[in-house]
């Protein structure tokens, strides 16, 4: 049966949890309102977009994913796998991400995965069912789970922008590693992807505008 979602009603209803729960967060909220849900579709665009991602800023992937949509529309597996290299390249896909989206569109035409099915399993099992897939790690992963699939308690510890926003907000000396992000993030359950929103949107809000 479909897991439960993060809806607009309880994003409102968590982002109240959490301001009176958490003093920093509060603060965030306070001084720069609510964040958006940063919802996206489920499906293969969204996770190539997130392959895309990894290790790269927000805008070089979006403007990479935009070309891609260009070039193969409607985005399928069978069109995605009828672009070449010197295409893939000119989209602006590294060689080892090419192959991870091509290894990506094979196994769902190979049936060795269904995307549509993930959102009947909880989150560990759908997590265990992506990161079989190469080049799909726990980071890759978890953002499909909460933007994607909406599930309301996804942390992303291996986030980087959210390990810094952590760390600037909470005045660590140092930056969490994703054991310190693991403890720090568990006071905030069972709302932990409505917390990552929040430290988003404190990170493009306040510390990005400032080089931190």
């Amino acid at each position: 049966m479909p897991q439960a979602r993060l809806t607009s009603g309880k994003f409102t209803f968590a982002l109240k949890q959490l301001h009176d729960q958490d003093r920093d967060l509060a603060y965030v909220l306070d001084n720069f309102g609510d964040p958006p849900m940063w919802q996206r579709e489920r499906g293969l665009a969204t996770l190539i977009h997130i392959i895309l991602e990894q290790q790269v800023s927000l805008a070089s992937a979006r403007a990479a994913f935009d070309r891609l949509c260009d070039v193969v529309s409607p985005l399928t597996p069978s069109g995605f796998l009828d672009q070449d290299d010197a295409s893939l390249k000119a989209i602006g896909f590294s060689r080892q991400k090419a192959g991870y989206a091509r290894q990506l569109c094979w196994a769902i035409l190979e049936g060795e995965i269904d995307l549509e099915k993930l959102a009947e399993l909880n989150d560990e099992t759908a997590r265990a069912e992506l990161t079989k897939l190469n080049g799909v790690g726990g980071w890759t992963a978890d953002i499909y789970l909460l933007m994607a699939l909406g599930r309301p308690d996804v942390w992303p510890t291996g986030d980087l922008a959210l390990a810094v926003a952590v760390q600037e907000l909470k005045g660590l000396d140092i930056r969490p590693d994703a054991e310190a992000m693991t403890e720090i993030g568990e006071p905030w359950r069972p709302w932990r992807a409505v917390a990552a929103r929040v430290l988003w949107h404190f990170y493009l809000s306040a510390l990005s505008r400032d080089g931190s």
